[in-house]
């Protein structure tokens, strides 16, 4: 059904006022009792066997929703009603901005891509905190903070920007993400050079620890798909010198490899990040080489291309502890994480692993010992 209505309706529609539009039916469900218990029991059926541990945190399963989705935390209880086991809202910067001129959201729908160089749209991280601590928590879940630098902001300045939002959002965040791999904020990217990159995670751990005493907030990095190897392996060995939680791998990509065949040429050619199926390859091959590199020293969290519980388990069985999407939830609507779910349970039930921790890694194990 949801298929039909995509082609018929959202299809016909821009991207971003699809979006606006699909958030607001998912604010309303959640905020009507009978009907998120509905919706919860029909699209999110808990599977003991894929409870997870990760970053200190219990969760119901290793499967969330990616960052970018969900900029001002204003719909958690309504990702959480769909299935999606945490939610990872922003990027959230430390002044609110507009974000670049529309249009800038483009949907590639025979390669099942977005491209996007939304630039960061927030309220910032002042009017997202407050919201936070306002929220009343309807549905159990983790809540993941993801902050960037604000486009004003030079990028010699970029370590106090970030420590203001770490100040304002480490109390609320379940976990914190420091997003240096966008490429619509001029000069983020060169932040993930681990000459810039160790001053900035440093400040941000210092002032995590600093505004929240009671705990400690994880912390982890989002990485680009398109650092070389050598740059990947260099911000791994960083993450385990500085003592991180983790790493998300990856952000969308400016490659734009495997595309034009089947998409319009006029999209393809569009400025921003590409995202969803085009990512799968080289996403993977990042996750397997930072698990080769940290092992199981930081939590890895699979993120770029993944439309299925096959994609999902493949990030698993590579060193991924925890999954995200984003991209493919647009194109399979709300029965996505609960199909995600289904298809991960049946597969480990299928496989030699007693639970889900013992596949992470496993494949990627395998094949270094060969």
């Amino acid at each position: 059904m949801y298929r039909l209505f995509f082609r018929l309706v959202f299809r016909r529609m821009d991207p971003e006022q699809a979006h606006h539009m699909a958030m607001r039916w998912i604010r309303l469900a959640a905020r009507v009792p009978v009907l998120r218990t509905f919706v919860a029991a029909l699209l999110a059926p808990r599977y003991r066997e894929l409870r997870t541990e990760a970053l200190g945190l219990r969760m119901h399963g290793p499967f969330g929703l990616a960052a970018g989705f969900d900029k001002n935390a204003v719909a958690i209880d309504g990702m959480a009603m769909l299935g999606f086991d945490h939610v990872e809202i922003g990027t959230v910067t430390a002044q609110p901005q507009p974000g670049n001129p529309k249009k800038r959201l483009f949907r590639l729908v025979p390669d099942r891509a977005l491209i996007n160089r939304m630039g960061f749209n927030n309220e910032g991280s002042a009017a997202v905190a407050d919201r936070l601590a306002r929220r009343d928590a309807v549905f159990r879940t983790v809540v993941g903070v993801n902050i960037g630098k604000t486009k004003a902001v030079p990028e010699a300045e970029a370590v106090a920007d970030y420590v203001t939002s770490t100040e304002r959002l480490a109390r609320y965040a379940d976990y914190l993400v420091v997003n240096v791999s966008s490429p619509n904020t001029p000069g983020l990217r060169n932040l993930q050079a681990t000459e810039s990159l160790r001053p900035l995670l440093t400040a941000v751990r210092k002032a995590a620890d600093r505004t929240v005493t009671s705990r400690r907030v994880p912390l982890l990095v989002k990485i680009a798909p398109d650092l070389a190897d050598e740059d990947v392996d260099a911000v791994a060995d960083l993450a385990v010198e500085l003592g991180l939680d983790g790493i998300i791998a990856t952000n969308t990509t400016v490659a734009r490899d495997g595309l034009g065949l089947t998409s319009a040429p006029d999209l393809v050619q569009e400025a921003g990040g590409l995202s969803g199926a085009p990512l799968k390859e080289r996403s993977l091959e990042v996750l397997r080489r930072l698990y080769v590199r940290v092992g199981d020293r930081l939590v890895l969290v699979g993120v770029g291309g993944i439309e299925n519980a096959e994609d999902a388990w493949q990030r698993i069985l590579a060193g991924a502890t925890l999954v995200q999407g984003y991209s493919a939830f647009i194109y399979e609507g709300p029965g996505y994480a609960r199909a995600i779910h289904k298809g991960l349970a049946a597969r480990l039930k299928a496989a030699p692993y007693a639970t889900l921790a013992d596949a992470v890694g496993a494949d990627t194990r395998k094949e270094a010992a060969a």
